[in-house]
């Protein structure tokens, strides 16, 4: 190994977890010794790594408070250093984190608002495809309802959530005083999407998160029937199937018809 790489192999690895071992390798000047010469790289690599985490979850920060981000950042960063050339991938181990270390594993709240942002970047982050129409499913002739499928928008995430987050970050978002957040008794279901440059969100029903991940998962048209007679009769599924459908074209989440 040339002295070179090797040099630049302990620089990394200075980086990344900082000890004594490049001050013989770093000249001092009369303004900065090696140490703080080095310090300034260190520092440099974590805080903006702290930014991009800051940028992507505003409302996990916001719920622990400046002081307890900042630990809880460079906890995460000493545990998961990057390993993407772009800082837009940096948080995507975050929500584990959160649920697997000690102490956040203890707060699951801090998970599930980790979770819902991260949904959030992706939906925005997501491919650009024009939606289907209302207009679109009517042109249907019947016969096509008996084997059709449904391609999602790239743009769809599904969460389900036992504590309202949505609700805090949307307080966070409006500058608004957001109040604590509460524990429901049940899980329950959201959709994320986006429309041109706007993300939303919306909560499910039991029935309707069951039907999206259903979608998601490539069923047609009498598979999802099928499944939601767990919820409505045999006779009234394909009814409430179609208004179903009606709703997740209205909102965007549809972006092609698949014909048998």
């Amino acid at each position: 190994m040339s002295r070179l790489r090797a040099l630049q192999q302990d620089f990394q690895r200075y980086v990344l977890l900082p000890d004594e071992h490049m001050d013989d390798q770093v000249t001092a000047t009369a303004r900065a010794s090696a140490q703080e010469r080095l310090g300034i790289y260190a520092n440099a690599y974590r805080l903006r790594l702290l930014e991009a985490l800051d940028t992507d979850f505003p409302g996990l920060h916001t719920l622990v408070g400046d002081e307890e981000f900042d630990r809880l950042g460079r906890a995460y960063i000493d545990a998961h250093p990057s390993r993407h050339f772009s800082l837009r991938w940096y948080g995507h181990q975050v929500a584990k984190f959160l649920r697997d270390a000690l102490p956040y594993s203890d707060h699951p709240v801090l998970a599930e608002m980790a979770e819902f942002e991260w949904a959030m970047s992706l939906a925005f982050d997501a491919g650009d495809s024009a939606p289907i129409t209302v207009e679109d499913m009517l042109a249907l002739p019947p016969e096509a309802w008996a084997g059709m499928g449904l391609l999602p928008h790239a743009s769809v995430q599904r969460v389900n959530l036992l504590w309202n987050v949505p609700v805090f970050w949307k307080s966070v978002q409006a500058e608004a005083d957001p109040a604590a957040p509460e524990q429901a008794e049940f899980p329950m279901g959201w959709v994320l999407w986006r429309q041109e440059l706007n993300t939303y969100f919306r909560s499910l029903t039991v029935d309707e998160a069951w039907g999206l991940d259903a979608l998601l998962g490539g069923v047609n048209f009498p598979d999802l029937c099928q499944g939601l007679c767990e919820w409505v009769d045999e006779e009234h599924a394909p009814a409430h199937a179609a208004g179903m459908l009606k709703r997740w074209v209205q909102d965007g989440l549809v972006r092609a018809i698949i014909l048998p």
